[in-house]
């Protein structure tokens, strides 16, 4: 192997000047689809041309200083993160996507309804359909759903597909609406203003409501706008439960493949929507993977590829998902 390295090295800024060629290193000669045992320089080509339509110049040499060589076609190579926040289609499981009032999260995965077997995108309600508890009018049915999100420059002319149906969030306060608690604030809020004149107080409620999911589907403008192979992962291969230990790794818009192991199961769960509002969540799964804003949404997935959950929430030191079989019943869908 050594020799194979030390040829390389001198040869490889004249291999890599022949056209079509990206790469050149070393490994074991292919033969058709199958990799044998023979030593070889491998070189790397976007594409595979006749030999008829090549120059003398422009073939590569079956040797190289004695040495067998191997031909390899992989296409363009580029950054693979890039096309997470692009418009891509079919789009992929693991790019941006998002409401159109939305910055941007993550496709989760490509599901079916169960109802009428159509083709659905899954991922949170607070990317899908901005939040909404059903009633605040943050949302509603038919909205359109742009690939990639508003903030990675997703626009009208990159919809994807309309919101269909939501589980609605349920936050954990509400505006007190007993009359003692509403006289006191009045009563305090006199001696405020003396200080404050800007400055209101508030009582509020805390709701005893707990949510179990945070999901939401959309409904692609075309089938053949979307596609069921997670970007850098792969396809899935059915659904587990989640369990203390286990391994997982999800691929999100923003730090794209990570993995972890399972913390906690049964998790009760205060998440804080935004600097106003928390939100109450029961029977969630908590691990140690790595994930940032924009990675909402993302599937959660077993070393195998096996769904667990539903990404949603996270903070500097974990990350917290749905069980992925709640999801599904929830929302009436499976996963393809």
């Amino acid at each position: 192997m050594v020799n194979f390295l030390k040829t390389v090295e001198k040869a490889k800024w004249r291999i890599m000047g022949i056209k079509n060629v990206v790469g050149v290193g070393v490994g074991y000669k292919h033969v058709g689809m199958e990799r044998t045992q023979q030593k070889a320089i491998i070189i790397f080509v976007t594409k595979k041309e006749d030999l008829g339509n090549l120059s003398r110049e422009e073939l590569v040499p079956f040797k190289i200083n004695g040495l067998e060589t191997d031909v390899i076609e992989v296409g363009d190579i580029r950054f693979l993160e890039e096309d997470r926040k692009k418009h891509v289609r079919p789009a992929q499981p693991g790019m941006s996507v998002g409401h159109y009032r939305v910055t941007a999260g993550t496709f989760g995965a490509m599901v079916r309804d169960r109802s009428t077997g159509e083709p659905l995108i899954l991922s949170n309600n607070h990317i899908l359909a901005n939040g909404t508890d059903g009633k605040d009018g943050r949302s509603a049915p038919g909205d359109l759903i742009f690939q990639p999100g508003e903030y990675d420059g997703g626009t009208k002319a990159d919809r994807i597909a309309t919101l269909i149906r939501f589980i609605p969030i349920q936050k954990g306060e509400a505006p007190a609406s007993c009359p003692i608690a509403n006289g006191v604030a009045r009563i305090a809020n006199m001696l405020v203003h003396t200080i404050r004149p800007n400055y209101d107080l508030k009582f509020f409620k805390r709701e005893g409501v707990a949510n179990h999911v945070d999901c939401a589907v959309a409904r692609p403008l075309s089938p053949d706008l979307i596609s069921d192979e997670i970007l850098g992962i792969g396809k899935v291969q059915g659904i587990i439960d989640a369990k203390p230990g286990m391994k997982v790794k999800k691929s999100g818009r923003t730090t794209g493949i990570t993995s972890g192991v399972v913390t906690a199961i049964g998790t009760t769960m205060q998440v804080k929507m935004d600097d106003n509002n928390n939100a109450y969540f029961s029977n969630q799964v908590i691990c140690d993977m790595k994930s940032q804003g924009g990675d909402s949404g993302s599937l959660v997935l077993t070393e195998g590829n096996k769904a667990v959950g539903l990404l949603f929430a996270g903070s500097e030191k974990v990350t917290v998902f749905n069980p992925i079989q709640t999801v599904l019943d929830k929302l009436n869908v499976e996963l393809l």
